[in-house]
């Protein structure tokens, strides 16, 4: 239950960020879906979420 809230989450600040996010690269990797429906652009940022899953996995592991 508790990944399921920080996977929510994540998305949640992807996008909240998903402007700055794209400037840096981040939100167009493959795995990254963006479509609409209804006159309204859903976005889900699989790759882009395994991608710093795996950076703050390294991290934390390091520190």
């Amino acid at each position: 239950m508790r990944w399921l809230l920080i996977t929510l989450a994540a998305f949640v600040v992807f996008n909240g960020l998903r402007g700055w996010l794209e400037k840096i690269g981040l939100g167009r990797l493959p795995g990254d879906f963006s479509f609409r429906v209804g006159g309204r652009e859903w976005y889900f940022p699989f790759g882009s979420a395994v991608l710093i899953s795996l950076i703050a996995t390294l991290i934390g592991r390091w520190l």
